[in-house]
């Protein structure tokens, strides 16, 4: 692929992505939000775009409004067997993998595989989707994080409770999946770079944008401070496609580079330290594989090696 032309540090922008024509990227969460101006921006560049969608009647109507190559296919992270599903029924190359569904601050609930909802669907629904898709990656996996995996308080995984059962604070759990999404990239770059792969692993956070998200948040106050400072789904998705397109390394945390990193236009940005814990990373892949039976792949199956 051709690296994304130069633009000046702050100027970023879809204009700037390279023509993607001949390219195949999967947006989990398309239908919708940062997910759908994502592949709004890859379409229009001339990649072709699967929508991976949990309803596909409401994918289909999203992809009637995008202008270029699209599909819709259906897929619910929350439920494990519809993981393997949509993996099975992949066939050739697939260049990008974007982890962008996700469900925040939702009441106490748990997947069909019963897991608690915000972990099993942010962190394990991708960590199985990322695995099992792997052989058929070519170029990289993008995961959308948050800067919540900083807060509030000091977020951490709770191996003792995943769950956090009798204990279950929705903005906590929230966190605890932003962190484990961070962690899921750290680690799945180790493994990619020990198996001699071309695949790199890449994270990105919105700063704070307005989407279907934080349709659960309780508070007036957030909502209402949202309205004001928030900026729209089309700038929220600025850093997922620059760590889509753009020539970085492995690992690398984009996200805005205004003040607090709540908007702005992409950059590199830092992560707490609990997210570059490389033996947390290891134990909580090490849980992931465990809960979900989905392994790293043979290093001889991974595409490039």
């Amino acid at each position: 692929m051709t690296s994304a032309p130069h633009a000046a540090p702050g100027e970023w922008n879809i204009t700037d992505i390279p023509d993607q024509s001949g390219r195949t990227a999967v947006v989990t969460g398309g239908n919708s939000g940062i997910g759908l101006a994502t592949v709004q921006a890859l379409a229009a560049a001339g990649s072709h775009v699967v929508l991976a969608v949990r309803d596909p009647e409401r994918g289909e109507a999203a992809a009637a409004g995008v202008h270029g190559s699209v599909e819709v296919r259906r897929l619910d992270l929350a439920d494990l067997a519809s993981v393997r599903e949509f993996a099975a029924a992949w066939r050739g190359a697939l260049d990008v993998l974007i982890n962008n569904a996700g469900v925040m601050n939702t009441p106490e609930s748990r997947t069909k595989d019963g897991f608690e909802t915000q972990f099993g669907t942010n962190h394990l629904g991708h960590f199985a989707l990322s695995n099992l898709l792997l052989p058929h990656i070519t170029d990289r996996v993008v995961t959308v994080s948050s800067e919540a995996h900083k807060k509030p308080g000091t977020p951490r995984i709770h191996f003792d409770n995943l769950g956090l059962t009798g204990e279950y604070r929705p903005r906590t759990a929230y966190s605890q999946s932003k962190l484990a999404n961070l962690l899921f990239t750290l680690e799945l770059q180790r493994r990619l770079a020990a198996a001699h792969s071309p695949v790199r692993a890449l994270a990105a956070h919105p700063g704070w944008a307005t989407t279907n998200l934080q349709r659960h948040d309780g508070s007036a106050l957030s909502r209402a401070v949202m309205r004001i400072v928030a900026q729209d789904s089309g700038a929220g998705a600025l850093p997922t496609l620059y760590a889509a397109v753009q020539d970085l390394p492995g690992a690398s945390y984009v996200g805005p580079d205004g003040r607090g990193e709540v908007r702005g236009r992409p950059t590199l940005v830092g992560r707490s330290a609990a997210a570059s814990d490389p033996a947390v990373a290891r134990r909580l892949w090490a849980v992931s594989e465990e809960l979900t039976g989905v392994t790293f792949p043979e290093p001889a199956t991974l595409t490039g090696t």
